[in-house]
């Protein structure tokens, strides 16, 4: 009687074993991991820019960071002190105007392409949202100027820019919200419609709800797109170095303009708060940034479960 221990197992001839490598094998591996390494190496190149910015940016401005520099009014540029309250208080009251007209009506927008656009009406706002996201943000602001400020009764303030804004953030709500729509499955809509709901209903009720993460990081990634835009505010809020609470014909300060009028005047005071106002904003967007992928992981965790 033999024993199992002694059996081996034998290969057909003409067969090869799956744990045979082949002779150019090894070649390959080589090359993949010379990729891999090449690759990790530009990698790194790219991010030595970023990595100088965030640096720079953090060394210059943490020591202007106190609780006067978010309370208090900026004071002349020469002199010591003072803060960024107007501007932390305007780029607040914009970012909120300018979030209530965008998002709702990108995400309406987004719902009307997956579910009910047919033909060249969808074509066409497809169209325009291609284009609005690559038109410069100055050439908004000059069109805000235009139609707004020269011709009605309105000035500067917190509505033209929120307007602006909007403009900005609108596109990159609607192409985020459609590819977020997208991805619910198909099952969950012809399930509520099977019961009997409308179109409208399984919208309402399935659809967004299923997909509200990931609208949620669109219109955060949106958000922190806005609320670094300095060109439009130039031309709509106008700037102002107290605090403004009126949403309506008088010029409001914003975050953004703040920063670039300190950091263009010779001062050493003016830079040094214009430092302070970089990080903060930096830091803004960073988090909003982090938050919406966050989000996102989140939802194509939830979509693929």
């Amino acid at each position: 009687m033999t024993s199992t221990l002694e059996d081996t197992p034998t290969v057909k001839p003409g067969h090869r074993s799956l744990r045979d490598k082949e002779g150019n094998a090894s070649k390959r591996d080589r090359k993949e991991q010379f990729m891999r390494y090449l690759l990790s190496g530009l990698m790194a190149i790219a991010s030595i820019p970023i990595v100088l910015i965030l640096f720079q940016v953090i060394r210059m401005g943490w020591q202007v960071i106190s609780w006067e520099f978010f309370t208090t009014r900026e004071f002349p540029p020469a002199r010591e002190g003072g803060g960024y309250a107007a501007g932390f208080v305007g780029t607040g009251m914009i970012m909120l105007w300018a979030s209530a007209m965008a998002i709702p009506l990108g995400i309406l927008a987004a719902v009307y392409q997956v579910d009910y656009g047919r033909g060249i009406t969808a074509k066409v706002i497809r169209f325009f949202t291609d284009v609005m996201t690559g038109i410069p943000s100055i050439f908004v602001g000059l069109a805000v100027y235009s139609l707004i400020i020269l011709n009605t009764g309105f000035t500067f303030g917190a509505f033209p820019a929120a307007v602006a804004i909007s403009i900005i953030m609108l596109p990159i709500v609607v192409r985020s919200s459609e590819e977020v729509l997208r991805t619910v499955p198909i099952e969950l809509k012809q399930g509520s419609l099977a019961m009997g709901a409308r179109q409208w209903q399984t919208t309402v009720r399935v659809v967004l709800p299923a997909a509200a993460p990931g609208l949620t990081t669109g219109a955060m990634l949106a958000v922190a797109r806005g609320a670094g835009e300095t060109a439009p505010l130039i031309l709509t809020a106008f700037g102002n170095v107290n605090i403004v609470t009126t949403w309506f014909n008088i010029a409001i300060g914003a975050l953004p303009l703040q920063i670039y009028n300190g950091a263009r005047q010779p001062f050493a005071p003016g830079i040094e708060r214009a430092w302070g106002g970089a990080l903060c904003l930096m830091t803004l967007v960073l988090l909003l940034t982090v938050g919406a992928r966050m989000l996102g992981r989140r939802f194509a965790k939830t979509v693929r479960a």
